[in-house]
C-alpha cells in the first residue's frame, strides 16, 4: 500500500514555510492524539503518520530530498536510515514529540537535549534604589547591601562535608533525566533520585546541609552614570542568587527611582524651573538669578513688561544624555508675584498709577475685556 503525501497529510501546500508547517503539525496532533483517543488504533497510526511527515517537512535537506524524490528519497539507503520502526527518513518520533509539546512546558525540552544534567543556576533578583536629581545629573558610585544567597565556604558551594565530594547519581548514571516508555514514545523526565543534577550527596555539608549555598547579605559598589532616567536598569552579572551546589550565580538588577526635586522637573534631557519674580522687576525690567542643577548660579534678563509664564531657555544647563556627550537645557518660567501686606504710602502710589490708565499699561487685560464686552453685546435674552 502506497504512502499518503506528506503535505496532504498535513493539509498544506508544497510552498509552506516552517511556521505554517508547524501549526497543521500541532493541529493534527491536538487532533490524533492518544490520550485523546484511547484504544484507536486508527488514530495512533494517524498520529505517527503526521510526526513522519513533520519530521521530514520540516528539515530542509530530507524536505529537499522528498521533494525531488517523493518517499522513494528514504528507502533502500537513500537520504538516510531505513524505515525501521519509526517510518521513513530515520525518524524518532521522540525528538518531534518532545519538539512539539516543548512549547507547552515552556520551551525547556529542545534546549536540554545532549546536555548533562547538572546544579540549577541561581535566580536573578531585583533591588530597586532611590536616587537623587543631583546624583542622576552627575553620576556616583554607592555602596548597597542585599540580602540574598551565597556559596558555603567550608564546601566551597557543592554541598558536600568537606573532604568528601557529590557522587554519581546511580539512578540516571550522571545524566540528570531518565526516560520512561509511555505507549509508542519516549518521555524523558528530571532524575527523582537527584532532582536533575546527575550528582547525590552521601555525607552533606554540616553548614548548609547540603545545599550549598547559605543566607548572607552582601555588600556592593554599584556605579551609576550619569544622564540615568526612572526606572534605569543597572546589571551586575553574576551578583544573583548562588547557583545549587557551584553552580553560576544569577544576575542582580538595579532598578532606579529618582526622588521628586524641590526646584526643578525634569523632562528628558530638560530641566524646567519656575521662578518667581516681583512685579517691579516685571514691569521695569532687570536681571535675577536662578539655580542650576550643578549647584551654580546663573543670571538671566528680564525684559521690562515681562508677563507671568514666559519661558526662557538657558542652553547646556539641563542633564545630559545618558552615555553621551549631549547635555540639554534649562527652561525658567516666570510667575509675575503681587505685591501683598503694602504701606499706605505703596497703596497710593498704586492708586495713582492705576489713574493714569492707558492702554499701554495692561495690554493683556484691556485686549481681553474688549473681546468679552463683544461677546456680550451678541448675546439676547
Amino acid at each position: 500500500m502506497s504512502k499518503q503525501d506528506y503535505y496532504e497529510l498535513l493539509g498544506v501546500s508544497k510552498d509552506a514555510d516552517e511556521n505554517t508547517l508547524k501549526k497543521a503539525f500541532r493541529k493534527a496532533a491536538m487532533k490524533y492524539h492518544p490520550d485523546k483517543n484511547p484504544g484507536d488504533a486508527e488514530a495512533e497510526k494517524k498520529f505517527k503518520e503526521m510526526g513522519e511527515a513533520y519530521d521530514v517537512l520540516k528539515d530542509p535537506e530530507k524536505r529537499a530530498a522528498y521533494d525531488r524524490y517523493g518517499h522513494a528519497a528514504f528507502e533502500n539507503g537513500m537520504g538516510g536510515g531505513g524505515q525501521g520502526g519509526h517510518g521513513g527518513a530515520g525518524f524518532d518520533f521522540s525528538d518531534v514529540f518532545e519538539e512539539f509539546f516543548g512549547d507547552f512546558m515552556g520551551g525547556g525540552g529542545r534546549r536540554q537535549r545532549g546536555g548533562r544534567g547538572g546544579p540549577a543556576r541561581g535566580n536573578d533578583m531585583r533591588f530597586n534604589m532611590e536616587i537623587s536629581l543631583e546624583d542622576a545629573f552627575g553620576g556616583k558610585t554607592d555602596k548597597i547591601t542585599v540580602p540574598t544567597s551565597v556559596a558555603c565556604d567550608p564546601c566551597g558551594g557543592s554541598g558536600a562535608e568537606p573532604g568528601s565530594s557529590p557522587e554519581v547519581c546511580g539512578t540516571c548514571g550522571g545524566h540528570g533525566k531518565v526516560r520512561a516508555n509511555q505507549g509508542f514514545f519516549m518521555v524523558e523526565r528530571a532524575c527523582h533520585t537527584c532532582q536533575g543534577t546527575g550528582r547525590v550527596i552521601k555525607n552533606p555539608c554540616k553548614s548548609c546541609r547540603g545545599a550549598g549555598r547559605v543566607n548572607k547579605e552582601k555588600t556592593l559598589q554599584v556605579k551609576i552614570p550619569k544622564g540615568v532616567e526612572e526606572g534605569t536598569r543597572i546589571r551586575l552579572a553574576g551578583e544573583g542568587e548562588a547557583g545549587q551546589r557551584g553552580a553560576p550565580a544569577g544576575d542582580l538588577y538595579i532598578f532606579l527611582s529618582i526622588k521628586p526635586h524641590p526646584i526643578f522637573k525634569r523632562d528628558g534631557d530638560l530641566l524646567f524651573c519656575q521662578v518667581p519674580i516681583p512685579m517691579s522687576t516685571a514691569t521695569l525690567g532687570g536681571q535675577i538669578e536662578v539655580p542650576t542643577i550643578e549647584g551654580k548660579r546663573a543670571r538671566i534678563k528680564i525684559p521690562e513688561g515681562t508677563q507671568s509664564g514666559r519661558q526662557f531657555r538657558l542652553r547646556g544647563k539641563g542633564m545630559p544624555e545618558l552615555n553621551g556627550g549631549y547635555v540639554g537645557d534649562m527652561i525658567i518660567e516666570t510667575s509675575v508675584e503681587t505685591p501683598v501686606n503694602l504701606t499706605k504710602r505703596q497703596r497710593e502710589l498704586l492708586e495713582e498709577f492705576a489713574a493714569e490708565g492707558g492702554d499701554n499699561v495692561s495690554p493683556r487685560s484691556e485686549g481681553f475685556f474688549s473681546k468679552v464686552k463683544d461677546f456680550w453685546e451678541d448675546l439676547t435674552e
